[in-house]
């Protein structure tokens, strides 16, 4: 016995160290991908989309606060990556590691659920995970340019709201995706493969038309999320708003299509406001969907079990001789 709890004990450093270097390596790595696609605002460089805010909040759903110490360590990684370490530099690291660490204690509070299953779950992601929490790593990020003198007292607020957005952009559409794929169980009944496959075609082919086009089109892909979310719920909504951000991102940054002829800060409110609005239809209307084919089901299901219930009460009075009762418990006489 002593052996084995020995073992035990040997192994839980070894997992979390494991677990630690994972989360890292993935928030690095995400902050990589999201620094591909910059937009300027008053002199500031900011990511209409930062992914690595939706990797930290995945990560601790699933694996709990334990793991921490790696989106701290991920993000110490990208900061060394984009600049010289300096003592400020830590400030952008305690905002990094502290917004996704306040969006799971939140989350933990009010019972969230990483199936998404229920539109309370859906309204806890954006209300706490994206909107609340990340207003820390925006404040505390912005507030040091301003002391430092790298940036303009006056241009805080625009700064401040292109770096809030960016990184609630990444918790409603990176984190619900990672959730999705932990979640998942097993894949689609091959009866919806046909369908799946016709609306990815469909979203491939429409939605690069619709964020490149000069006139604005942009609308047409709220067609699509409606379609994937009442078919695929979570799975198929998200998937196709994260593509259409992505492509709309895109677009916005070569100012192209409907973000032509605009100028930077027209570009930024246009696209948070497009990625957000697609955002919260996405994930809301597939958490409502899903929540009522649940309660369905589980209705059903009921009334399933009530009839077997029936059926075993009306075979048992059978087998005794007695004639079945009405509702009232009383034999049916003849009149």
């Amino acid at each position: 016995m002593a052996a084995v709890v020995g073992t035990s004990d040997l192994r839980r450093p070894a997992v979390l160290a494991l677990e630690t270097a994972a989360v890292a390596a993935c928030y690095y790595a995400a902050g990589r991908l999201g620094l591909l696609r910059q937009l300027v605002v008053e002199g500031a460089v900011f990511t209409p989309i930062w992914p690595p805010s939706g990797v930290a909040v995945a990560c601790l759903l699933i694996f709990g606060i334990r793991v921490w110490a790696g989106i701290a360590l991920g993000a110490l990684l990208v900061i060394m990556s984009l600049t010289a370490l300096r003592p400020y530099a830590l400030v952008n690291l305690v905002g990094n590691t502290a917004a996704p660490v306040c969006a799971y204690l939140m989350l933990r509070r009010v019972g969230f659920r990483k199936d998404l299953a229920r539109l309370r779950d859906g309204l806890a992601l954006v209300f706490l995970g994206a909107l609340t929490a990340m207003l820390i790593s925006s404040t505390l990020g912005v507030g040091l340019l301003v002391v430092t003198d790298r940036l303009a007292t006056d241009s805080f607020w625009p700064v401040w709201l292109a770096w809030w957005v960016g990184d609630a952009m990444g918790v409603l559409l990176v984190t619900p995706v990672l959730l999705l794929l932990y979640t998942l169980r097993s894949p689609p009944p091959l009866t919806r493969w046909k369908e799946a496959t016709g609306l990815a075609l469909i979203t491939v082919a429409l939605v690069p038309f619709a964020t490149h086009s000069h006139i604005s089109l942009l609308f047409l892909v709220y067609p699509l999320l409606t379609w994937a979310a009442l078919r695929f719920q979570l799975a198929g909504s998200m998937l196709c708003a994260l593509f259409t951000s992505v492509m709309a991102t895109i677009a916005a940054t070569d100012e192209v299509g409907p973000f032509a002829e605009l100028t930077r800060i027209e570009v930024m409110i246009k696209l948070q406001a497009f990625n957000g609005t697609m955002a919260l239809t996405a994930l809301l209307l597939s958490a409502v969907i899903t929540e009522q084919r649940n309660t369905r089901r589980s209705v059903e299901r009921a009334c399933q079990e009530l009839v077997e219930v029936l059926e075993h009460l009306t075979a048992g009075d059978a087998s005794h001789g007695r004639p079945p009762k009405d509702s009232d418990g009383i034999p049916p006489q003849d009149h």
